[in-house]
């Protein structure tokens, strides 16, 4: 099991930057990452699992500096999947991508589960009642269901079709980090993380931007 967490110290949104009070409350894009933290600590002193459990914590400051990364610069990932940068505020799923593709690649994951302060859209879909869930795996949206149920963290599924990932492609590279419409903002973020989990492997993308 790979625990992956977006862990962004600090997100002025970088040269897209957040404007009014936008920044308001960015030290705590950390949260997803505090979360994995907290459920190692669990994992390793009350649950001792007899399974192997990996926590992966990608952190990052989104800052502007001399060299902070530009809209318009292409990206390619450790996995060949190259991305238009269209928006620097859409950072936290570059990071989880990085995260993504290491569990796939290097850690032989029963299955993975996400955890991410990633998008406003998934709080004016569900406010602060319910976190995001993404998991086209129904025995992992079971247990992730199981948990939900027993902790009071609860979570709502929301789709995950070809079509979103559609709604993803670049002109100029394999897809975009933002898609330039503001229509299924929450889900957007899911569909450009499918393409950094290799198929096969169990996934569950949980957007707690709201509930954090």
């Amino acid at each position: 099991a790979v625990l992956v967490g977006k862990t962004m110290t600090y997100d002025s949104g970088g040269l897209s930057i957040k404007v009014g009070g936008g920044m308001k409350g960015m030290k705590r894009d950390m949260d997803g990452g505090a979360a994995v933290f907290g459920a190692m600590k669990a994992v390793a002193s009350v649950l001792k699992p007899r399974r192997r459990v990996v926590a992966l914590l990608c952190c990052a400051e989104n800052a502007i500096s001399d060299e902070a990364y530009r809209p318009d610069d292409v990206l390619e990932f450790a996995n060949g999947v190259t991305v238009e940068v269209t928006n620097t505020d859409a950072e936290g799923r570059l990071v989880l991508a990085d995260g993504l593709i290491w569990a796939c690649e290097r850690e032989d994951p029963d299955f993975i589960v996400d955890i991410a302060t990633l998008t406003g859209g998934v709080v004016v879909a569900l406010g602060s009642t319910y976190a995001g869930m993404w998991c086209d795996d129904d025995k992992l949206r079971g247990r992730v269901d199981s948990v939900s149920q027993v902790t009071g963290e609860r979570v709502w599924r929301l789709p995950h079709h070809e079509e979103y990932r559609d709604m993803m492609r670049s002109p100029c590279a394999d897809i975009v980090n933002s898609a330039p419409v503001r229509e299924a903002h929450p889900i957007q973020g899911a569909a450009f993380l499918s393409y950094f989990v290799e198929s096969g492997i169990p996934w569950c993308h949980l957007d707690i931007a709201g509930v954090h």
